[in-house]
């Protein structure tokens, strides 16, 4: 969603440049996730130096992934470069928000050619991983003058989160999973936990409430087969998403460093 598909998110940050992942939105990324891609790179680095992007081997992994957990298998495509851009600067305005309106969430997913319906399948990926804390503390500790906790909130999903969040003003790094009752499998739950007051962040409770996505909520809601269908294209067209190819792109001989400033 920043520079398109081409692992600009890997780049390490230096002393002359503060890189993508260090962008405050992209602190509560895995660890995990990037080792796995390391570990894929080193090994195919070895067997056939200079020929697999780290773009590419991002784009089957996350997918692998989302077949692992029960989700739909997809085709990737092949043969992306890794992008020669990678800075902080640029996140902001070019991902999601939780607090954003959906107004400005539509508008930001179509300034990069997806539809209403394409950002509700994609954002049906919240059905696995986790948020911190930060991200949703105004909905259980400050939501209003009249009410410290976000009516719409399911009371004791909300009582829940004010016990695993009391501290996240000290720690950072307290998180909740974003669907309670099946955050490791990839279905249709997380749309289910919608109008029940379970959705986690201000923009997934939004989705269920604004008329322009609500009837795909509950088309995902209630026929799994249609969210998975639409999920993969939405996804497919996403892995594609300014891909960088010949004179735009390198195969990086490392995935957290651009080849010209390696020794």
């Amino acid at each position: 969603m920043v520079e398109g598909c081409d692992a600009s998110v890997f780049i390490a940050s230096n002393s002359f440049n503060t890189a993508e992942r260090d962008a405050d939105v992209n602190l509560s990324l895995s660890g995990d996730g990037y080792e796995v891609v390391v570990r894929a790179k080193t090994t195919l680095e070895l067997t056939c130096p200079k020929v697999v992007s780290c773009a590419d081997i991002l784009a089957v992994a996350t997918r692998d992934l989302v077949t692992m957990v029960g989700g739909p298998y997809y085709k990737i495509r092949l043969g992306r470069k890794d992008g020669l851009v990678s800075k902080a600067s640029r996140v902001e305005g070019n991902l999601p928000r939780s607090n954003m309106s959906m107004t400005h969430v539509i508008n930001l997913f179509a300034s990069k050619g997806f539809n209403v319906q394409e950002m509700v399948a994609l954002t049906g990926g919240h059905t696995i991983g986790f948020s911190h804390c930060i991200e949703f503390s105004d909905r259980l500790y400050s939501y209003s003058k009249k009410h410290a906790t976000d009516p719409e909130l399911n009371s004791k999903f909300a009582a829940g989160l004010r016990n695993i969040c009391a501290n996240h003003t000290i720690d950072k790094t307290m998180s909740a999973f974003n669907d309670v009752f099946t955050p490791g499998k990839f279905d249709n739950m997380y749309f289910k936990n919608l109008p029940r007051g379970l959705g986690l962040l201000a923009y997934d409770h939004a989705l269920v409430k604004d008329p322009r996505t609500k009837p795909f909520v509950e088309l995902y809601a209630t026929n799994q087969t249609v969210f998975f269908q639409d999920f993969s294209r939405a996804m497919q067209k996403l892995s594609i998403h300014g891909i960088k190819t010949a004179k735009n792109g390198e195969v990086r001989n490392r995935c957290d460093q651009f080849n010209s400033i390696q020794t």
